[in-house]
């Protein structure tokens, strides 16, 4: 009788002890944002929140934790429980970070559970009006013409535009002169004003501030963007693979209960196939990715190995 009684209750207490037989969520659960409140990452990650909320019946709130590029409310995620209540929304600067720093400050493979990269903000190299280019190709013929007499603009040192820049000088063998600035904002300016002849600059500023004097000649993604689907990509213009763009994503501290991470997963698919939320994170300057956990863990650890190989090349000064 007691082998009888230990074989029944076995399966209950089993269940009892998993994380993933219970109901999740079965209470709040925080997604921590690490960069200031009001821009593109921010209102999307609380555009989702919201349909979460919606679809599971319980209330998801965004938490804004900005600071040390994003390694602040990063940080505050990792050393949370890995039970789903506390998760990440961040933008690619995730990877960013470790790439140009001389002490990584987390491991984005061994600390974080990868759920979703949910949109991508593209790059696009953009000239001066002045420059005789109107594609990828023939700036590179342009810039192998006049070596080292271009200049680039870009948002900072080791920003997104900056390594972009380099990227494309290595694998299209040119040189230029860099001269970077403190912000997307003023590097656009100085295209603008003809101070410098290019800039990878981020294709919402672009949309934002047009301009007779700026002429984007090329989108620096693997396949065409939405946003503006008429610019072929790098990649067609021959640098097969080029591509830079500011993801954003959702992710969870190491350890998160696959259960949940499917549970997530889908739901946000689920959300972002609807028509009204593509629409909105086409009006935040994004294309939608929707990629899978495990390719989302992929494009992580990816960048952060080309980025270190291209601050490693081209000698950029470590944080």
């Amino acid at each position: 009788m007691r082998k009888f009684l230990a074989a029944l209750l076995a399966p209950a207490l089993c269940l009892l002890a998993s994380p993933a037989s219970a109901v999740y969520p079965d209470k709040v659960v925080r997604i921590i944002v690490p960069v200031a409140a009001g821009g593109g990452v921010d209102v999307m990650a609380r555009l989702l929140a919201q349909r979460l909320g919606d679809r599971l019946g319980q209330q998801f709130i965004v938490e804004n934790r900005a600071g040390a590029a994003g390694v602040i409310g990063t940080k505050s995620v990792i050393r949370s429980s890995a039970d789903g209540y506390t998760l990440l929304y961040t933008p690619s600067s995730l990877s960013l970070t470790v790439a140009v720093s001389k002490t990584a400050p987390y491991d984005v493979a061994k600390d974080l559970t990868p759920i979703v990269n949910v949109a991508i903000s593209p790059y696009a190299l953009a000239v001066h009006a002045s420059v005789p280019a109107k594609t990828a190709q023939e700036f590179i013929a342009y810039a192998k013409a006049n070596p080292g007499k271009i200049s680039y603009s870009s948002a900072g040192i080791g920003s997104a535009s900056h390594l972009a820049a380099e990227l494309f000088k290595s694998m299209a063998g040119i040189e230029m002169v860099h001269v970077p600035n403190k912000g997307m904002s003023p590097a656009l300016v100085d295209v603008m004003g003809g101070h410098v002849q290019a800039l990878f600059a981020s294709v919402p500023a672009l949309l934002t501030e047009k301009s007779d004097n700026v002429r984007p000649i090329a989108m620096a993604e693997r396949k065409r963007s939405k946003l503006m689907p008429d610019l072929p990509t790098i990649s067609e213009g021959g640098l097969t693979g080029f591509e830079v763009g500011n993801w954003a994503g959702l992710l969870a501290p190491a350890g998160l209960d696959p259960a949940i991470v499917k549970k997530l997963h889908e739901e946000i698919i689920a959300i972002l196939a609807t028509p009204d939320m593509m629409e909105r994170i086409q009006t935040l300057g994004y294309d939608v990715l929707a990629s899978s956990p495990q390719d989302f863990g992929a494009q992580i650890t990816g960048d952060v190995a080309r980025w270190s190989e291209v601050v490693k090349k081209a000698d950029i000064p470590l944080n």
